[in-house]
């Protein structure tokens, strides 16, 4: 295997799911105390999110709590329950072409800009055989870092290792 030319930083996200977004906020707001940032609708997504933060600065994360606009369609944003985990890396392109490389498969659409900003791209939950990597049943996204969280995650890693 190559040099690996990007380093994950650390947790950007998780997103879950629900039939009903009001249980997940009673949890994750009410009780467990997490702060409401913003909310997200995409037809195309079939999603209506939430978004709540816990943490903050450069280690901010964010909890995406989400709903299907309509349960019969897909995606089902509900199913599983941890729809995905977002992973800051340093070089998303870099990532892309490296991963593609080793055998990874992501999911359709490129990378493009995420409902935060940020540019993302999914790394499909399952391998197939022209691509026999995949997340092991768990969606990953990969988040281009903004420069200030790269310079937070080298400090803390250079007092770390």
């Amino acid at each position: 295997m190559s040099h690996r030319p990007f380093q994950i930083l650390g947790v950007q996200q998780i997103a879950v799911g629900g039939a009903s977004k009001a249980p997940l906020r009673k949890l994750w707001v009410d009780m467990l105390g997490l702060t409401p940032a913003g909310h997200f609708v995409s037809e195309k997504e079939n999603v209506d999110e939430d978004i709540v933060l816990i943490g903050c600065g450069p280690f901010q994360v964010e909890v995406d709590l989400m709903e299907p606009l309509d349960p019969a369609r897909t995606p089902h944003v509900d199913q599983p329950a941890l729809n995905h985990v977002g992973l800051w890396v340093d070089d998303l392109a870099a990532a892309v072409a490296w991963l593609t490389a080793q055998g990874a498969r992501f999911a359709p659409g490129g990378i493009r800009r995420g409902a935060s900003g940020h540019d993302i791209v999914f790394l499909h939950p399952k391998a197939n055989d022209e691509f026999p990597v995949g997340g092991g049943g768990v969606l990953i996204e990969l988040v281009q870092a903004p420069d200030e969280v790269i310079a937070a995650y080298r400090t803390i890693e250079s007092a770390c290792y």
